[in-house]
């Protein structure tokens, strides 16, 4: 029988990618006028967030926290937040949402090679397999260049090479400091995480910062911004510890499934996208092969 505390888990885990799904089309679409700096929007998304989470933490029980846990904390806001943010922010304008979504969609093959690594988890030839078919599946989306037909709507090696990045540095997050995060609160994690990494940005976005032209930038990517602060930023990160602390690093992968299929869906919709079958044969092979993987690794832990 399924734990209750489990099922709360999974539907935070839910919500936190459908949020992440929504957040690639608004990624792109505020990242498109070059009116902000990616840097910039990271700061402000440090700024917003972490002092929503300090805020939070007025109001709840002081909790005290290791001398030696502060590196971890700082390796783990650098890792999971400002390595993982950057690199999307500087990838989204050089790549479709469609094949942003498709790269994302590797996170639990990443995860499981964290896992083969740093717990010696045996990968069978049926976890290989599933391995090779994904890889052969963004190697075909890179060489078909399926991102479109030209123009900034094109996706591009370096698109594609920042969003392998950011997927990769997130795993890593999650399979790392799986057990730091479940030492302390999530509020008490999330307000170090942030504040370290505005610590790091601010030397060198906190002019732009400072100097933005507010009325300069339209209203719809004002409220763009406001949901990558108060949805993408402070409500997932709030999400994704509280979900960790209830099920393993791979089921909380496993939920980024649902953060392509929103973001194909709404692309097309919107006319940010187009399907082609070059992208539905590449999206059939990443995701064949990470089923494959989550198959045999769920066949294992029996």
């Amino acid at each position: 029988m399924i734990r209750k505390d489990s099922i709360v888990g999974h539907l935070a885990c839910f919500i936190a990618y459908a949020i992440f799904g929504f957040n690639i089309i608004v990624c792109k679409d505020l990242t498109s006028g070059n009116l902000i700096s990616p840097l910039a929007i990271f700061c402000l998304r440090s700024i917003g967030a972490g002092g929503l989470f300090w805020i939070i933490s007025l109001f709840m029980p002081k909790e005290k926290i290791e001398k030696k846990d502060y590196i971890r904390i700082f390796a783990a806001s650098m890792l999971g937040f400002f390595t993982c943010q950057i690199t999307f922010l500087v990838g989204i304008p050089h790549i479709t949402p469609m094949d942003c979504s498709i790269l994302t969609a590797m996170s639990p093959i990443y995860t499981m090679a964290i896992a083969a690594i740093a717990i010696k988890e045996p990968i069978s030839w049926q976890k290989a397999g599933g391995v090779a078919i994904s890889f052969a599946g963004i190697i075909y989306l890179i060489v078909s260049k399926t991102g479109g037909s030209g123009g900034p709507a094109e996706t591009t090696m370096f698109g594609i090479f920042m969003i392998i990045l950011n997927s990769l540095s997130f795993s890593m997050y999650l399979g790392i400091f799986k057990p730091l995060i479940s030492r302390y609160s999530v509020v008490t994690f999330m307000k170090w995480i942030f504040l370290f990494a505005f610590a790091v940005s601010f030397p060198f976005a906190g002019k732009e910062v400072a100097t933005l032209d507010w009325s300069a930038i339209p209203k719809i990517q004002i409220a763009e911004l406001a949901y990558l602060i108060i949805c993408a930023t402070f409500i997932t990160y709030f999400l994704i510890p509280f979900g960790q602390k209830r099920i393993r690093p791979t089921l909380v992968s496993m939920y980024s499934y649902v953060q392509p299929i929103i973001a194909i869906v709404i692309s097309i919709c919107v006319g940010m996208d187009t399907l082609t079958w070059q992208k539905v044969l590449a999206a059939f092979m990443v995701f064949g092969g990470v089923i494959i993987v989550s198959y045999s690794r769920s066949r294992g832990e029996k």
